[in-house]
Formats: C-alpha cells, structure tokens, sequence
C-alpha cells in the first residue's frame, strides 16, 4: 500500500515521525513536502496529498498541521476525497470504519507522540463497515 503525506511547518516534525512509524509498518510512503519547518501555504501540501489520493497514485495519505482544520478544509475540496480531523484512535477507527475516510488529518499542536503512533496504527488497521455506511457515504460528494 502506497501512502501520500504531507505537512505544513507547523506538522514537519510530526511528519518525520509519521514517515518512520509507516515505514516500519511496510508501507511505502511519497513524501509531498514541506521539507522543513520555515514557514509555508498548507493548502499547496493538503492540494498535492488529496490529488495523489483521488487519482489514486497513493491509496490514502496523512496531512499534518497544527490544528489539522485547515489541511482537512482543504482536501475536502477534492470530491474524492473523505478527509477526517483525528485527535485520538477512536476518532480515527470511527473516521474509516463508519465514513470511509481516506485522508487522516493530524492535529500536530495538540497530539503527543505516542497519541499520533496510536492513531496512526487506529487508522491503517480500521476497515470500512460498508452498510448503513455506505448510503451514507455515497450521499456525500457534490455533483
């Protein structure tokens, strides 16, 4: 499974670790920047991660922010995409398995470490519930 991630300053610390805690999962990673933490656009890095999902070059991906609502506010522009704010594992398992989320938005200013590694392993280990859900979900994009 392939994995877009992207961060602005404020999540590239967080990033890193994101990167290490994916990698070490197996999961092969395209990292979509920033690559430092000098001050940047969010929207440039929540564009380039939900691109890559919605025309899936990647099969999900993982924003970083500082609140997370801007990277989330923007992906969510994309129609394909189900981008979900995730402060805690259950959020996150909930995120995929009642709205087939395939962005994971992390808040880096007000999640630890060991809260992101948790989310994280919430996120990528959650399936879909289908269902009920899945009306749900199929109401949710514009046409």
């Amino acid at each position: 499974m392939k994995i877009a991630i992207g961060s602005d300053h404020a999540g590239f610390d967080r990033k890193s670790l994101i990167v290490s805690w994916l990698e070490s999962k197996g999961f092969a990673v395209e990292d979509l920047g920033t690559h430092s933490t000098d001050s940047v656009d969010y929207p440039d890095y929540a564009h380039a991660v939900a691109e890559s999902v919605a025309s899936n070059k990647t099969d999900l991906g993982v924003l970083i922010c500082g609140s997370a609502n801007g990277v989330a506010i923007t992906a969510n522009k994309h129609q394909k995409i189900r981008a979900a704010i995730c402060w805690n594992a259950e959020i996150a398992s909930l995120a995929v398995q009642h709205n087939d989320a395939n962005i994971c938005c992390i808040p880096a200013r007000f999640t630890s470490e060991a809260e992101t590694n948790d989310i994280m392993e919430a996120f990528f280990s959650a399936e879909f519930e289908g269902g009920r859900h899945a009306n749900r979900v199929n109401k949710i994009a514009c046409s």
